[in-house]
């Protein structure tokens, strides 16, 4: 018997056993695995009753962990809005912990907050509305919007999107491109899709441009929306497209775990980023520091579509994306995502005197000194283009919050300030809701020790951008 028809013999009996006795990483005494199981355990029509039943006891324990961090009644700020016209909700919303004020906080030392358990709950990591089970999950505005335009229903049967809409990025979002600057958003109040992509950008994009809007907005196979029985849609479905998430080349604030870390337990949710401004940067991945948007691009469809496992893709039907035309093409359209206008700001990313307020004037005093933002926010665009560690892990002991072990995060990249009044929720997993909340966790993690004046007009100055 030769080599070859040994190994053949070896891997048909490899692949009977595993038939027969069901995957070897899903038994409950199997030691941790990067890997998921590729043997289905149970039937689709099993899978949908067991889900559908655990699905409401599943939605009460993430809203009333919502509930228990943040409030969350609808009190926008009067005069400020997103660039399409949406309410900013503003103030701080995380809950304090009993007998503490931001300001004692503040004046505790990382050592102190940590053993006395004051670390406030909407401060901890935020985890996927079902984290062990994770995947994409889209808002139903957004799910609505594209079941009528394209009759592609992204619902789970597993899972709602909870988050109140107050919070969420406007829908559908403007375009501002770099290459048409003159022309505004060139949205006209639509979601592209592919039904009306062609008329909205025939005559502003070249061919080239064209083809690569088109395949952003092409459905391919994913973890969660395929045609396998370990699906999580009701029907087979075509998939999700690269705008799904980053609808009209910006957010809007879909959720997903990142693709990068196994077990599950060490997995960060993921808040959707904006595509705004992606012209401008180097790093993409909130913790990959991938160097190109073409690597970021070739990288989601091959694995982080299906949660970094490539040998699930191949169960599920990966798109493998030609390098030099496809990847290229979808790269040279996500870089002409522009930043909303910034009329406040003169060229250098600085405000002109002439047209901001006074109180914005001292928020900018803020950031470039006593706030130490400007440190890894620089303009013009308020990104440094490299990755800092925060170590909010100072600040608390590990604890496992609804399958999310809260620990050490790690190095994540300097996203963008500009136009951040358009992308909330805030940080890289979303655990934060406004602006006001913003500059109380960095008030903390940084020790700058500011006012509360000096934090009012702080967040002031970043609507102006």
């Amino acid at each position: 018997m030769s080599a070859d028809t040994t190994f053949v013999t070896w891997a048909r009996t490899l692949c009977i056993s595993l038939i027969l006795s069901g995957p070897v990483f899903a038994q409950d005494n199997a030691p941790p695995s990067s890997y998921m199981p590729v043997v289905d355990r149970e039937s689709f029509d099993t899978t949908l009753k067991r889900m559908r039943n655990e699905k409401p006891d599943i939605l009460k324990r993430h809203e009333a962990l919502l509930n228990e961090r943040y409030d969350l009644s609808n009190k926008p700020i009067k005069g400020v809005t997103m660039s399409g016209g949406k309410a900013v909700q503003g103030g701080v919303r995380v809950r304090l912990p009993d007998d503490a004020s931001w300001e004692s906080l503040a004046a505790m030392s990382p050592a102190e907050i940590k053993s006395k358990g004051l670390w406030p709950e909407g401060f901890y990591p935020l985890p996927h509305p079902n984290h062990n089970e994770g995947g994409m999950l889209f808002p139903q505005f957004h799910i609505d919007a594209i079941k009528e335009q394209e009759n592609r229903d992204l619902t789970r049967f597993d899972l709602d999107f909870v988050l109140p809409d107050t919070f969420l990025p406007e829908f559908p979002p403007p375009i501002y491109l770099t290459t048409r600057p003159d022309l505004g958003d060139v949205s006209q109040g639509k979601v592209v899709t592919l039904t009306n992509f062609f008329d909205l950008f025939n005559g502003i994009l070249n061919p080239k441009q064209l083809e690569g809007m088109r395949l952003l907005l092409t459905p391919f196979p994913q973890q969660q929306f395929n045609a396998t029985w370990d699906r999580r849609s009701l029907k087979p479905s075509m998939g999700v497209s690269c705008l799904d998430c980053h609808v009209n080349g910006h957010t809007n604030a879909a959720t997903h775990l990142v693709g990068d870390i196994r077990p599950q337990k060490h997995r960060h949710r993921i808040d959707t980023p904006t595509l705004r401004g992606v012209n401008i940067q180097r790093l993409f991945g909130s913790q990959r520091a991938l160097k190109s948007v073409e690597d970021f691009t070739e990288f989601e469809q091959r694995a982080a579509y299906f949660d970094g496992d490539p040998v699930i893709a191949t169960k599920k039907g990966v798109n493998i994306l030609e390098r030099g035309s496809q990847v290229h093409f979808m790269g040279e359209v996500q870089a002409l995502f522009d930043f909303p206008p910034a009329p406040k700001l003169n060229l250098l990313g600085r405000l002109d005197k002439s047209k901001a307020s006074e109180q914005e004037l001292r928020g900018e005093e803020v950031f470039f000194g006593k706030g130490q933002c400007a440190e890894c926010h620089a303009p013009p665009y308020f990104t440094d283009n490299l990755m800092h560690n925060l170590r909010a892990e100072r600040f608390f002991k590990p604890k496992m919050i609804n399958g999310r072990l809260a620990s050490a995060d790690g190095p994540i990249k300097t996203f963008p300030l500009r136009g951040i009044k358009d992308s909330p929720p805030y940080l890289h997993d979303g655990r934060l809701m406004t602006l006001d909340d913003t500059v109380e966790f960095f008030n903390i993690v940084l020790g700058t020790q500011l006012t509360e004046q000096e934090k009012k007009d702080l967040v002031a100055y970043l609507y102006t951008l």
